[in-house]
């Protein structure tokens, strides 16, 4: 494994739904805080779109921003090639139709070293996972109905 690898922070995705295909652009200077800080890095971003047929197209950073107000060019050129057409399909089943998606990769740098000191001593990641807020508030609905408490 070469150092540049070995350095490296857990590796995330996310895709984040955009209902009727509004980007407001109002996530976008806590994402470009997070880079700045030095918290994350973006390895790829792209972006679908899913057609009332259930049509699952790719569209371009550029294409995103019609009337000039959404300013997504401090992206363009967010492409390490970890993303291929298998996978933006793959995000698009995810999607109602009449909506587009933003799916991002992007390194954990914050979580870089403690990565690299864990695999020097044989550790490697086995599972992970992420619990959806609306998930949690749920299960902590479903603990405060039946009379108990939620340790948080």
């Amino acid at each position: 494994m070469s150092d540049e690898f070995e350095d490296m922070g857990p590796v995330d995705y996310l895709v984040i739904e955009f209902p009727g295909n509004r980007m407001t652009g109002k996530g976008l200077p806590l994402l470009l805080d997070l880079v700045d800080r030095g918290i994350i890095r973006i390895l790829d971003l792209s972006f679908v779109q899913k057609d009332a047929d259930g049509t699952v197209v790719g569209v371009e950073l550029r294409d995103i921003d019609a009337d000039g107000e959404l300013d997504l060019t401090v992206f363009e050129g967010s492409s390490s090639g970890l993303l291929g057409e298998d996978d933006l399909a793959e995000a698009g089943t995810a999607l109602e139709a009449g909506n587009s998606a933003g799916i991002i990769v992007y390194e954990n740098l914050w979580a870089a070293p403690l990565a690299r000191e864990l695999r020097r001593g044989g550790a490697q990641l086995v599972a992970g996972g992420r619990i959806p807020v609306q998930a949690l508030l749920a299960s902590l609905d479903a603990v405060e109905e039946a009379g108990g408490s939620a340790a948080v």
